[in-house]
């Protein structure tokens, strides 16, 4: 068993120092979603509690430099709205006594410092509605100045050479920013016992579940239909991942459910009329929580917010492949990268400055197409089309493979991205920082420009997998790129983009699988 982070495709600057894990017991299902404490701590201060809350808490809360700067607003694609990266981390605090290690069902960790759940809680400007944006662990990634590895690596590698966890905080942080296209303004880091604590002293949790589970891997053993989990079989609950379908993607679900089925706690009489309950609940909120923020006024956003207000949604991934690097087996979530962007557009709405722009006229736009649907020439089909509508068109391209069709412009040319999204039905368009120009991007949806009307009203077919304008034939046209040999998938097929649809799971009567 080794104790270094997951490969990634080459090794960083940043040095090499191995992480110290020197977990025994139950080593991979050992997970955090750790985030109910934030939730909890939200809803309790806005219940009018603040003054009482802000003494409890500013107790014991580890405040680090973890948000660099402000980017350009232009830059910001959600505006007013807030994310809050929320960090679990299977670290067991130095002072975690024998007695609460064997209640985990795990031991000492030697100072480990993986990242095993990353939330973005998307709040908006009024505070009233949320997203919480699951990030698979496992998610094969660009980590600035480290290379491709799993997401849960990037805060380790952060740490090295002196980083700290405010080395690590930021790293992350850029790196799921880099990712996502979303800014992060605020940061929380919530350890094993922490998340563990704070479930137990909310008390018992109600959950619903459609099929029965036992997995002896982390502790759930539960029947169908209802059930009342102690803070034990909570933990157990929201670190399954065997026996599910989708393994690391479906405890992303489990975690998203429980969060909201707390909150739903946390707004009981019971919680909020028990003066005991509160105060003991803020102190281990306090003493497990690291930000780079001042938790009162961060709760004060969440003041309007309700369960039934929160969403979860996990990113579109294309499959969970076993790949091989520096000659070893990996076994990843291969997220949609190109089209990961335009989902979180889908959750947060798109920018206002899109909204309000007037289409500008074809021969004033310039556009490139890039094909990321899998089909040779479709990006030369596209482009001579749009050719034919008066566009200025560039030579066509590829992309890694994505399924959903969009429109990639820079912030100030909505008017142009407009023109272009408007020929293309269906087509999402999205603002970010990585386009220099107006880019058309062909996904697998099968979205495409829509033919120029011919002489009498109908549109006239462009010709079966066209070449790029001046007639070079489909086959000289680049494809959707392919991985490399050292990360193509043991015999697997194309894979297939899925994501979770966005759910609310915070309603009373939702069950899950």
């Amino acid at each position: 068993m080794t104790n270094e982070p997951e490969q990634t495709t080459r090794r960083g600057r940043r040095g090499f120092t191995p992480p110290r894990h020197g977990r025994q017991k139950r080593r991979a299902g050992v997970v955090l979603p750790a985030i109910a404490g934030v939730l909890t701590m939200a809803v309790l201060l806005s219940g009018g509690y603040a003054a009482y809350a802000y003494g409890r808490l500013s107790n014991g809360v580890t405040k680090i430099d973890a948000i660099t700067g402000n980017p350009a607003k232009k830059d910001d694609v959600d505006g007013q709205a807030q994310n809050i990266l929320l960090v679990g981390d299977d670290h067991r605090p130095d002072n975690a006594t024998p007695e609460e290690m064997a209640e985990l069902s795990t031991e000492s960790d030697g100072g480990a410092t993986n990242t095993d759940t990353m939330i973005v809680l998307h709040i908006n400007a009024d505070g009233s509605q949320a997203t919480m944006i699951s990030f698979p662990r496992d998610s094969y990634v660009d980590i600035p100045g480290v290379g491709k590895g799993k997401l849960n690596s990037a805060f380790y590698y952060g740490t090295l050479n002196g980083g700290g966890d405010t080395g690590g905080a930021k790293l992350l942080i850029k790196t799921i920013q880099n990712l996502s296209g979303l800014t992060i303004d605020h940061y929380v880091r919530v350890s094993l016992l922490g998340f563990y604590q704070v479930v137990k002293e909310l008390g018992p949790v109600d959950v619903c579940l459609n099929n029965a589970v036992n997995d002896p891997y982390s502790g759930v053993d539960l029947p169908k239909g209802k059930s009342t989990l102690d803070a034990k079989q909570a933990l157990s609950f929201v670190r399954q991942r065997h026996g599910l379908p989708n393994g690391d993607l479906d405890r992303n679900v489990r975690q998203q459910y429980f969060l909201s089925q707390e909150a739903r706690k946390v707004l009981s009489a019971g919680t909020l009329l028990n003066p005991v309950k509160l105060g003991n609940t803020l102190a281990a909120v306090g003493s497990a929580i690291q930000t780079d923020t001042d938790l009162v006024s961060l709760a004060s956003q969440l003041r309007n917010l309700r369960p039934a207000n929160i969403q979860s949604a996990t990113i579109p991934t294309l499959g969970t492949p076993t790949i091989t690097v520096n000659g070893a087996p990996l076994s990843i979530v291969q997220v949609d990268t190109v089209g990961l962007p335009a989902f979180v557009q889908g959750l947060v709405g798109e920018p206002e400055e899109y909204t309000k722009a007037t289409p500008a006229q074809p021969a004033s736009t310039s556009v490139t197409v890039l094909n990321g649907s899998g089909i040779t020439g479709a990006a030369g089909a596209a482009g001579t089309v749009l050719t034919a509508r008066g566009f200025q068109v560039g030579a066509p391209g590829s992309s890694e493979l994505t399924k959903t069709t969009q429109v990639q412009y820079p912030a100030g040319m909505e008017a142009q991205a407009k023109a272009v999204a408007a020929v293309v039905p269906g087509a999402v368009a999205v603002r970010t920082s990585a386009a220099t120009g107006v880019t058309l991007v062909l996904g697998s949806d099968g979205k495409t420009v829509t033919p120029v009307p011919a002489a009498g009203g109908a549109a006239s077919a462009p010709a079966s997998d066209a070449g790029a304008a001046g007639g070079a034939p489909a086959a000289s046209q680049p494809a959707a790129s392919e991985p490399s040999e050292s990360s193509k998938a043991s015999g697997s097929s194309e894979p297939k983009p899925t994501s979770t649809d966005v759910k609310s799971y915070g309603k009373p009567g939702v069950c899950i699988n």
